[in-house]
């Protein structure tokens, strides 16, 4: 008889992160960069939670799937997005699962812990001091310490292990005047999806279920997308808003995420593992009766069919403030803003698929968008622990909104930027800088709505710039504007008139002579087209094959002295929006940026130049 093994191992950082969702990745990504010392504990095989390829849900944001193009997220997730684009053009889920994990595993600073879940945690009075985990491929035990902690779980089991206070369904109107609240507080839950990816095919395909399915009725469905046709009921009681999302652009070809089921318990969470199984009959249910009833679809076949449901609601934990609808259709505005959001509040009918007599989601719309302060990620009366995600503290409502991967993602991105410069200063999270952390955000290309580059280090800010042709609309000057996305009306960004042979250049006349070491450029990546990964044949047709042509792709910068090259760096085969150079360190009195290429537009475009005389932190 074998001795048993029990394994232990101990570990020390400044942050960990638990949850390897876009949300947990992007905040492990920015602290490592930012240069903490940094652990991402991740339960899957893989980083992006619903946006995996377990899941393969597109990400959503702020941009409503192009209807605000001007919102769409940038920083870490677009930079992700980005590096997908260049190797995956035929919208391969595992591709995009190998972009998210060189990511992470080529970071300086960060260790990952793939297939690790946390089952315990430890805190003393107010401060979290230990998670325990375990690696169920090695059989390792682990016990993580570190000076701050995030909680990016998506269910919010860090921040409940330690106590932190937490809430699920609805709040009462009467708590925040919620306009859509309900009288009286109430556990109605969204609930979780599978979905399945359909192909066409040239002949007719014959579907036999392989599992007991359940059996739906065109009753059963009559008020959920499953054919070309909307029926007048929906057309009876929906929105236009609402319409628009069950039924533009309809294709049999990707799952319905409206195939949703939240249980019957108290808790969600606790009844997972049974609404997956009830979610397996229900996803061949509605593929049956598409197939072998409506005789919509007789040439599709199916490709893939998802079995680890993705999850929408369950726990928000409270923090130092809690969003709110009133915030959101206000567009309110914060001064500790750190992230932003614009998707629809969209809130799903409790009971899902069971709710067959309701439309599956209500629907409320605003124009533009509003702030999320940072005081949402600070846990309520814990000194070192972070809150981010769908779990970030919000009003039901609010969390309908915010709960999409691109708000999620660029929270993430905050808090771990957030983390590191706290770690830095040796300060609380409640002692952050908030003027710093919200100019490293930009410098990050991370957009605050409604604030601009005041980077007190940034040569580039007092320098007189000037271009090799420009056009009226989009002269030199725009690159000191210190915004970089063309918003509200108004243009950011330098555009030259065509593109001479030999490229086109800009100048930047410092105001006095000065050692330059990193030049930061800021290119188009054209808003106006989508750029995510998806299985959706409407979303794939917003975009275009490999990077977006207006991006700058060959540049060389250039340090002069009284009219003489006396360094230089040059870059080829860019893909990125947020490009960084790392130059000689060479005093100068001027700084030229020769453009010689870009990915098929015939003109350059460029938003900001900054530059810097010593690596910023």
């Amino acid at each position: 008889m074998g001795t048993p093994v029990y394994k232990q191992k101990n570990e020390a950082f400044e942050l960990v992160v638990v949850g390897g969702g876009l949300t947990g990745l992007c905040a492990a990504l920015a602290a490592a960069r930012h240069g903490a010392k940094t652990a991402l504990v991740q339960d899957r095989p893989m980083f992006g939670g619903n946006a995996s390829s377990e899941i393969r849900m597109h990400v959503c944001g702020a941009s409503q799937n192009q209807k605000k193009p001007e919102l769409n997220e940038c920083g870490i997730l677009h930079e992700l997005m980005l590096n997908n684009k260049r190797v995956n053009d035929s919208y391969c889920y595992s591709i995009w699962d190998a972009v998210l994990f060189e990511a992470a595993r080529s970071q300086e600073n960060l260790t990952l812990f793939l297939n690790t879940t946390m089952y315990a945690a430890e805190a003393d009075g107010d401060r979290v001091s230990a998670v325990h985990c375990y690696q169920m491929t090695t059989e390792l035990h682990l016990t993580l310490t570190a000076r701050i902690f995030v909680d990016s779980t998506g269910n919010g089991t860090l921040g409940a292990l330690v106590g932190v206070p937490f809430r699920t369904g609805s709040e009462a109107k009467a708590e925040f005047g919620e306009p859509h609240a309900p009288p009286a507080p109430d556990n109605h839950r969204m609930g979780n999806t599978l979905l399945f990816k359909a192909v066409r095919t040239d002949h007719p395909v014959k579907f036999v279920p392989p599992v007991t399915i359940r059996p739906f009725t065109e009753d059963d469905l009559r008020l959920r997308k499953h054919a070309p046709q909307i029926p007048p009921e929906v057309l009876a009681i929906a929105s236009p808003e609402e319409i628009r999302m069950m039924f533009d652009g309809y294709s049999p070809d990707y799952g319905f995420w409206w195939i949703e089921l939240p249980g019957t318990a108290d808790d969600i969470i606790d009844e997972y593992e049974q609404i997956r199984d009830e979610l397996v009959s229900a996803v061949y249910g509605v593929w049956d009766h598409i197939k072998n009833t409506d005789g919509n679809a007789e040439n599709y076949d199916l490709a893939w069919v998802g079995i680890f449901p993705g999850m929408r609601e369950s726990r928000r934990l409270e923090g130092d403030y809690m969003l709110t609808e009133c915030d959101v259709l206000a567009n309110r505005r914060f001064d500790d803003v750190v992230a932003y959001g614009g998707w629809q509040i969209d809130n799903h009918t409790p009971g899902g698929l069971n709710a067959k007599d309701q439309l599956p989601a209500l629907v409320y719309e605003f124009d533009g968008s509003y702030d999320i302060p940072y005081r949402c990620y600070l846990a309520r009366d814990f000194v070192n622990l972070y809150i981010s995600g769908r779990s970030m503290s919000a009003s039901k409502l609010a969390m309908a909104s915010t709960r999409v991967m691109g708000t999620c993602a660029i929270g993430g991105q905050a808090i771990g930027t957030a983390a590191a410069q706290a770690l830095r200063a040796g300060t609380t999270i409640r002692e952050v800088d908030i003027r710093a952390l919200q100019q490293t955000l930009l410098r990050d290309d991370c957009y605050l709505p409604g604030l601009k580059n005041e980077d007190a280090d940034d040569l580039a800010r007092t320098s007189a710039v000037r271009a090799s042709s420009e056009q009226a609309a989009h002269p030199a000057a725009n690159l000191l504007s210190g915004v970089t996305r063309n918003i509200d009306g108004a243009w950011h960004d330098w555009r030259s008139d065509g593109f001479r042979e030999g490229g086109e250049w800009l100048e930047f006349r410092l105001a006095h002579p000065s050692r330059v070491r990193v030049a930061q450029l800021v290119f188009d990546s054209n808003f106006d087209l989508e750029k995510k990964i998806t299985l959706s044949g409407r979303r794939q047709s917003q975009q275009v094959t490999g990077v977006p042509r207006e991006l700058v792709r060959n540049f060389t910068v250039e340090l002069l002295r009284h009219g003489a090259v006396i360094g230089a760096a040059e870059v080829k085969d860019n893909c990125q929006r947020l490009c960084r150079v790392r130059l000689p360190g060479e005093t100068c009195d001027t700084v030229r940026v020769r453009l010689t290429a870009t990915n098929g537009l015939d003109e350059a475009r460029v938003f900001e130049v900054r530059l810097y005389a010593e690596e910023p932190e």
